[in-house]
């Protein structure tokens, strides 16, 4: 999903800030560039906003990442949007053709810049033996600050390379990743604490009634008309159906980001900065109590909720575990998962792979091997490193079916006249000539042609061949069972 989420993060914004602009500009009489201002500050959707909702929604996992991707990477675009047209009114000079040319160059440096240091720190995280797992979000404290520097520097957009190099941190298994986690939301929360202190500190309520009614209708467009024209021209090439579009189109859900944005008209002194931080404060209200409130019965409607958490966290702290040599597999039993009134010796686990913990309702159960799975339990597993695939691998089996070891065919009587026939055709590797299935193999001189070309050959299928066929000994047969003797007898 994360072509959609850049399409609608450029696309869809670019969209929403000209629609809504052109709205602004008509219902409160102001001029164009400035209307533009007003539609681009609230073109940008929040990601705090975004994340608030989604860690208590069941919405599909596609259409969520596609919106935690969007939050993400729409400001970038959104504040250069805003410093543009904040240019266009202080420069007459300044024209379409040097906004367009400073928003690609900007939003392609800070690309390059963030994809490339990303996929640095990622290295260099990983080979690092820091001593505590304290000193992790340090040296992402770091690793931020010297993402947002280089793209300054180099004339990019550094909001868009620092988002793009904590992308790449949070995609990749990093040592530590939840204590880098907890410490970057604990200083998230503080900054937006801030945030809406010093906003409160700029807004007048006695500015507002004055822009009420006017911002209503703003609202109006930007909720119904502006954000859904955008989601489905910019998803035109996604594959989402007509549901999915329009849950894209209601979720823009604006925040502190549009606020913030609004205040730079007011910083670089435009002549009408004010009212339009007003106006942007009031659009962005009431925006968010109406699709806020409203995100969560519109996704149940459109049956686009699963029984799964949008945003899922990780019980266990699997950076440390790694690099161990192990690592942490989570599942969940869904509706109708085979493996649902199994128990978990059943589940066909290799040696190296325990069932750590099962969450089920909330609370954390310890395993028995006795202990009967549930739909809807979370399975965390814990595996060695190169097990892990193995064990992914093992889940479509849990979902689909069959559960535990098959049993294996059953044999004819000893003396059987169809033993050896039946014997064969038991065995998916089986020769169709019965001569050739006899016929001792040069390859392992110790077993025939069958059991050198069975690829689900075991100790068990030894001690059945030896005990039907007399024409070969077996790999496991003891040096006695192998005498001419004991082969005469058998």
């Amino acid at each position: 999903m994360l072509g959609t989420a850049a399409s609608m993060a450029t696309i869809g914004t670019g969209i929403t800030a000209c629609v809504a602009g052109l709205a602004a500009h008509w219902i409160f009489g102001i001029s164009v560039l400035e209307g533009m201002i007003v539609g681009a500050a609230i073109a940008a959707t929040d990601s705090a906003a975004i994340f608030a909702v989604l860690r208590r929604s069941t919405l599909k996992k596609r259409l969520a990442r596609s919106l935690e991707g969007e939050s993400g990477m729409n400001d970038p675009v959104a504040l250069l949007l805003v410093i543009g047209f904040v240019e266009w009114i202080q420069q007459p000079g300044f024209g379409l053709a040097d906004m367009a040319g400073l928003l690609a160059l900007k939003l392609a440096i800070g690309a390059v810049v963030g994809l490339a240091l990303g996929r640095l720190a990622t290295i260099a995280l990983d080979r690092a033996q820091l001593p505590t797992d304290g000193i992790y979000p340090v040296a992402t404290i770091a690793i931020a600050g010297l993402a947002f520097g280089l793209a300054e520097i180099a004339h990019g957009s550094g909001f868009l390379a620092i988002y793009l190099t904590a992308l790449a941190l949070g995609s990749a298994r990093i040592p530590a990743r939840r204590t880098i986690v907890a410490f970057h939301e604990g200083v998230g929360w503080v900054a937006q604490i801030g945030l809406f202190i010093l906003l409160g500190l700029l807004v007048f309520p006695s500015t507002l009634g004055d822009v009420a009614w006017e911002s209503l209708a703003l609202s109006a467009v930007l909720i119904f008309i502006a954000r859904p024209l955008a989601a489905f021209i910019a998803t035109a090439l996604s594959p989402l159906d007509v549901r999915e579009r329009v849950m894209l189109g209601w979720a823009g859900l604006r925040g502190a980001t549009p606020i913030w944005l609004a205040t730079f008209p007011v910083v670089a002194g435009v002549g009408s900065g004010e009212e339009l931080f007003a106006i942007v404060f009031f659009v962005v209200v009431t925006s968010t109590l109406i699709q806020g409130a409203s995100f969560e019965p519109l996704a149940s409607r459109l049956g686009l909720t699963t029984n799964e958490p949008a945003l899922p966290r990780r019980l266990l702290e699997s950076g440390r575990i790694r690099r161990m040599g192990g690592d942490v597999v989570s599942y969940r039993l869904k509706p109708g998962a085979a493996a649902a009134g199994h128990l978990v010796r059943e589940l066909g686990l290799p040696r190296e792979a325990l069932v750590n913990v099962i969450v089920r309702d909330g609370h954390a159960i310890p395993p028995r091997g006795s202990t009967e799975m549930r739909e809807g339990d979370e399975l965390h597993i814990l595996v060695r490193g190169e097990l892990r695939e193995e064990v992914e691998e093992l889940t479509k089996r849990w979902h689909e079916g069959p559960i535990g070891t098959p049993a294996p065919p059953r044999l004819p009587r000893r003396g059987s006249p169809h033993s050896r026939i039946d014997t064969r055709r038991s065995c998916p590797a089986a020769s169709s000539s019965a001569s050739r299935w006899l016929a001792p193999s040069s390859s392992s001189p110790t077993r025939c042609s069958w059991t050198s070309r069975c690829p689900a050959w075991t100790p068990t299928c030894a001690r059945r061949c030896a005990s039907r066929c007399g024409g070969c000994t077996t790999r496991t047969a003891s040096p006695a069972s192998t005498s001419p003797t004991t082969r005469a007898r058998r």
